[in-house]
């Protein structure tokens, strides 16, 4: 904020002090309209009554046969839900038909008969401080709905709006309250919403029992015939397959497989064998001598008993050779007999070979009969397990429906049983009272609310609306935001009696002139060497005071006796000739024109105070003074004047103010309190810097002294009325 900073930018309680000083009449309006609303309202609200009944609440026992009776389930959300029961509106409507509060004229549908204008404008009040303070009235129920709703309806909804429960810390009692601005009708309700509140709570669960067994009956009835169902398409199942055959198979085809396994291994061991001693056999079959080599077919007693036959038989043929010849009988038969045995011998050997191949045949066959059994019983096997798959299935449909089936009916008569079991106990404790009372409005309370809030509040205003302030209003703080110093300040004048351009003359020990001669010795003081000899004076906006600064800081300038020139530079709205009076046909314009020569000077209020006034209003101002005609004018006028001020246009508006700094030595510039704003200051102090010119300094004009507060100023005031005193 603005004016809490000192020039250390530290805060200070007398900042704050100043600024609420300063907004006082912010403060004194919202305080006197906020106290005037809280006393109004407090004093036109309708007095209300609360009455107060105790009920103890407690769960009841579980209502499950099978649970023990001593173990009560732990529900964190209990008494949260009873609270809501307790103002539900299907309670408030019991309360409405018990008392028959519908058709009762002695609390509801009361109307007030001359309401006056006076009565009115204190209704308006009451709302609109219930608005403001967000508060919720309880008033006499005067139920006038929308039609679809009836009259008991209606007064059971505002009856439910208004009770409120409130637990007892570290106990299972509940107290329950009613308000209303008739104490014997909020007895009456607060008395009657326990034994409502019983009510419901029994309804509820009778109606929860009548629902759940309706329930459970309809699901039983439907798991029967689901039951039904699933047994008899198990039994067709049965039937279709002749199932009992099937349990005898499935006993029989595991031991079968189990044996045809074994005999397939046999059967595949011979028939290798068989396959093994074949093929050697088969590879000499056509040699018949080297099939006797092989040792199955040289252990056949038939084919050694040959061999021994023919071993005989060709020892008696030696024998017979030796002994009587090769045409001997005995010698011809022998030899017959050895031909005969070997042919014998070879017949036989072709009877064994036959013999093997059959063998290696009919092992072979054996093993492929043995292997297609297997799998024709393997099938068989499979095609018994889904078939006792599918059994499976439909049997445990069964058990399925069973169990649940038995579940509900074995609940539907738990039910039937435990359906007037109470899970909530209700005791009253303590009834309610008629209130002697009333609990609103605590007009005290109000009176005092108001009063803090209309005063902290209305202080908070002023400092909230110094906060958006950002106009310049303290030279503290503008010497530390613009990095300019502060010539001067300027008082604000209500009503002056006399012109304020020439109050320096005509009232000469006002505080309004000492402050333009206190801006004198401080522009003449700005320099070290000599004081500054041409300066303007220009403003970021109009109407900010500049003209009145260059006439009344000219006259007090003069009046130390230095010689004065004073030029109207503003040739866009000139006014200094208006000021004293004097004829304007000629003067600054016309000598940049080029129509007047340097006579256009004239004589001011002080013999050593010079006027250029600005001419008739030339179309191009700003080509004028940024002419070499306004450079030699100022040199040569420099010789013969000890000090030249010139006015000028607002900066932001035109380019004059820039040429007229570039031509002189300096620039000061004026500021109004409570009206420039530090970003206009900020842009046209920039404009002026970015031309490399000397800024002297700025003189805050208008300065309201009794909104500022600045103890300088009423020191002058206090100096000088004592002085005249």
């Amino acid at each position: 904020m603005d004016e809490f900073r000192t020039g250390e930018g530290e805060i200070h309680l007398r900042d704050y002090l100043r600024v609420i000083n300063k907004r006082r009449y912010t403060v004194y309006t919202f305080f006197i309209v906020v106290f005037t609303i809280t006393l109004i309202g407090t004093l036109s609200t309708t007095p209300i009554y609360t009455a107060s009944t105790k009920v103890l609440i407690e769960k009841g026992e579980p209502r499950n046969l099978s649970m023990n009776y001593a173990y009560i389930p732990y529900d964190p959300d209990f008494y949260t839900t009873q609270y809501q029961l307790i103002q539900s509106t299907a309670v408030a409507r019991r309360v409405v038909d018990a008392n028959s509060l519908a058709k009762s004229g002695s609390y509801f549908g009361r109307k007030e008969k001359g309401l006056s204008l006076v009565r009115g404008v204190l209704g308006w009040f009451r709302d609109l401080l219930s608005a403001v303070f967000r508060t919720k009235e309880v008033r006499d129920l005067n139920p006038k709905e929308a039609e679809d709703e009836s009259r008991a309806d209606v007064i059971a909804k505002t009856i439910s709006a208004g009770i409120q429960v409130k637990p007892v810390k570290n106990s299972r009692i509940v107290e329950i309250s009613y308000s209303s601005t008739n104490p014997e009708l909020a007895k009456l309700i607060v008395n009657s919403i326990a034994s409502a509140y019983m009510g419901e709570v029994l309804e509820l669960n009778m109606s929860s029992t009548r629902y759940t067994l309706n329930w459970m009956t309809k699901k039983a009835e439907e798991e029967k015939e689901k039951l039904a169902t699933a047994e008899k398409s198990m039994q067709e199942y049965m039937r279709d397959q002749n199932f009992v055959a099937l349990e005898n198979k499935m006993t029989i085809i595991p031991q079968k497989i189990s044996e045809l396994n074994s005999q397939l291994i046999n059967a595949e061991t011979k028939r290798k064998t068989a396959e093994t001693l074949y093929l050697k056999v088969k590879e000499v079959s056509e040699n018949l001598n080297e099939a006797e080599t092989i040792a199955v077919i040289a252990s056949d007693p038939s084919l050694q008993s040959l061999r021994q036959q023919m071993l005989k038989a060709e020892q008696n043929i030696m024998e017979y050779s030796q002994k009587y010849g090769k045409k001997h009988p005995l010698m011809i038969r022998a030899i017959e007999d050895l031909n005969g045995l070997k042919v014998k011998k070879e017949q036989e050997t072709r009877r064994i070979i036959q013999s093997i191949k059959n063998d290696y045949e009919l092992a072979r066959s054996n093993e492929t009969n043995l292997r297609r059994l297997l799998s024709e019983t393997k099938g068989e096997a499979l095609n018994l397990s889904e078939k006792f798959i599918e059994y499976g299935v439909l049997n445990r449909e069964v058990e399925t429906n069973r169990q649940l089936y038995d579940a509900l009916i074995k609940k539907v008569k738990e039910q039937s049983i435990t359906d007037n079991v109470q899970t909530v106990n209700v005791l009253v404790v303590e009834k309610a009272e008629t209130p002697a009372s009333p609990v609103k409005p605590r007009k005290a309370m109000n009176l005092l609310m108001g009063i803090i809030f209309g005063l902290f509040g209305g202080i908070g205003i002023a400092l909230f609306v110094e906060y958006l302030d950002q106009t310049i209003k303290s030279p503290e703080d503008a010497e530390a935001k613009l990095g300019v110093p502060v010539l001067g300040m300027i008082p604000f004048i209500r009503a002056p009696e006399k012109p304020i351009e020439g109050m320096v003359i005509n009232e000469p020990t006002s505080p309004f002139a000492e402050n333009y001669k206190a801006i004198r010795t401080a522009l003449l003081l700005s320099s070290a060497e000599k004081p500054p000899k041409r300066i303007l004076i220009t403003s970021t906006g109009p109407e900010e005071g500049k003209t009145v600064t260059a006439i009344n800081l000219a006259i007090a300038i003069a009046q130390s006796e230095y010689s004065v020139l004073l030029i109207d530079g503003d040739l866009r709205r000139p006014r200094v000739h208006k000021v004293f009076g004097i004829a304007n046909t000629k003067g600054l314009s016309t000598y940049l024109a080029g129509a007047s020569d340097i006579n256009i000077m004239q004589q001011g209020p002080l013999p050593n105070l010079s006027i250029i006034p600005a001419g008739p209003i030339p179309p191009n101002p700003s080509e004028l003074l940024s002419s070499n005609r306004m450079v030699e004018m100022i040199d040569s006028l420099s010789g013969k004047f000890d000090i030249i001020i010139c006015d000028s246009p607002p900066l932001l508006s035109v380019a004059d103010s820039l040429v007229l700094h570039n031509i002189l030595d300096g620039t000061i510039i004026i500021a109004r309190a409570g009206e420039t704003t530090y970003d206009a200051m900020k842009k046209g102090l920039r404009s002026l810097m970015n031309l490399k010119g000397h800024i002297f300094g700025m003189v805050i004009n208008g300065l309201d002294i009794k909104k500022g507060g600045y103890y300088y100023y009423r020191y002058h005031n206090y100096y000088y009325s004592s002085d005249e005193e």
